[in-house]
């Protein structure tokens, strides 16, 4: 990061108070880990719930720090001469400085949020919008009341594009994020079932997501699904710029039923050199969308869209040995599960193999979502299933009765491992799949 603010002016931004110290000293980045303190850095001591940095004060003045932002409470060590900054909520103060961080660049900004499809469309847009100019992205997980601000201060004078996702697990984690983002174009890309644990039906969801457009910038563009059925209500409730997309010859950007990725937008067709699976296609247009709301150019997008690289551990295809797999272990929802579970019925490399793990955050709706999973395995006709986990439990007592399907359980992985080895050693395609928590990943490093 690249700030250029003295003591002074955080003070004022953090609506802080500078009680030791200068107040002229200039601060060019902050640093939260006091492990990598160097020489002349300034501390923010962040405090929550299950930490609090202001105890290691004493440790980042001893190697050279010469800025302290912390909260109140904190007593300034005798004979320090570095500035210290008291301020009641050193969240909301790191949240304040990355809003004026971001306020005070000039590049485009969009910000996508929703249930599924975050990261992916993200990552799309991210690789039309490089194609016109330098563009940052927040990494990985970043894209909570943390990881945002953290993002937003990584912004530099070259940047143009700016893409950030927001994730959500409570009512108004959009609008504290948001705030903050301040997004020229906003990206709603689905509602489903997930983190019901805290929002307890899908309504909540809905209004947690549509908490983006409070935060549109003056002129800024809503994008969104028109296929989804709550999504969809926004053609009637929004009355600001919007463009919407999907399968639905209602939606502005209409995704084409062919083979190829294809839409049509203002009466023109478009076809790409790219093939993709139905829920990548909406994501393709979410992010087609969002550039074209951006001002770029569908040069750009052919360009962007050929050139994107796949996340690993979403939907990502590889092989090992004689058989061919499909490792989505990043995350896991209702709707995930069953558009997972979808497309690995439609391999042609059988047998069909499910190795699936609990979908977390699902609350008093867990038992129903599980069994429902039972269900559409059944459906889609999968000869083999390795279930984990206490949840997916629900599931098991459902398929075991069943003859159609051959199925594992136990509490953990291992219980089942070797098993899994042996059916693998004759190829066929294998599904992984599960909530981050359960690190399904390692199965595949261990067969």
């Amino acid at each position: 990061m690249k700030l250029n603010l003295t003591v002074a002016k955080i003070a004022e931004i953090t609506k802080g108070k500078v009680v030791s110290g200068p107040t002229d000293t200039l601060v060019t980045s902050f640093v939260t880990d006091s492990r990598v303190i160097t020489q002349g850095d300034a501390f923010i001591a962040l405090k929550g719930e299950k930490f609090d940095a202001r105890q290691f004060i004493p440790q980042v003045l001893e190697k050279g720090a010469n800025v302290i932002l912390a909260e109140e409470g904190f007593t300034v060590p005798a004979g320090s001469k570095a500035s210290f900054i008291a301020v009641k909520n050193s969240l909301f103060a790191l949240q304040e400085i990355a809003k004026y961080h971001r306020l005070n660049n000039t590049l485009k900004v969009a910000a996508i949020t929703g249930s599924n499809g975050k990261s992916t469309t993200k990552q799309m847009l991210c690789s039309i919008c490089s194609t016109a100019g330098e563009t940052i992205a927040n990494m990985g997980n970043f894209n909570n009341q943390f990881g945002v601000p953290f993002s937003l201060l990584e912004i530099k004078p070259k940047h143009k594009f700016g893409v950030f996702e927001l994730g959500a697990s409570h009512p108004g984690d959009i609008d504290e994020t948001a705030s903050l983002v301040l997004p020229d174009v906003a990206v709603l890309t689905n509602v489903s079932a997930a983190h019901l644990e805290f929002f307890h039906d899908e309504e909540t969801v809905y209004k947690t997501k549509t908490e983006i457009i409070h935060h549109l910038n003056h002129g800024g563009t809503l994008v969104y699904n028109y296929d989804d059925k709550y999504l969809s209500r926004l053609q009637f409730d929004f009355k600001g710029k919007a463009l919407s997309f999907g399968f639905n010859p209602g939606a502005d950007l209409q995704i084409l039923e062919i083979e190829n990725f294809a839409f049509t937008y203002k009466g023109e067709a478009y076809i790409f050199d790219l093939k993709l699976e139905r829920h990548d296609k909406l994501n393709a247009a979410a992010a087609a969308a969002a550039a074209i709301a951006l001002g770029l150019y569908m040069d750009n997008i052919k360009q962007g869209l050929a050139s994107f690289i796949p996340m690993p551990m979403r939907m990502e295809r590889t092989r090992k040995g004689v058989a061919s797999f499909i490792l989505d272990c990043y995350n896991a929802n209702p709707a995930s599960m069953s558009n997972a579970i979808n497309i690995l019925s439609k391999s042609h490399h059988t047998p069909l193999i499910a190795v699936l793990g609990d979908m977390k955050e699902l609350g008093a709706t867990s038992k129903e979502y599980h069994r429902a999973v039972a269900r559409q395995l059944l459906d889609n006709k999968i000869q083999y299933v390795f279930l984990a986990g206490p949840e997916m439990k629900y599931a098991y007592d459902r398929l075991k009765t069943d003859a159609t399907t051959k199925v594992y359980y136990a509490q953990e992985p291992s219980g089942w491992l070797t098993e899994l080895r042996e059916l693998l050693k004759n190829g066929g395609t294998c599904l992984i799949k599960a909530s981050r928590s359960m690190h399904f990943e390692t199965i595949f490093k261990e067969i």
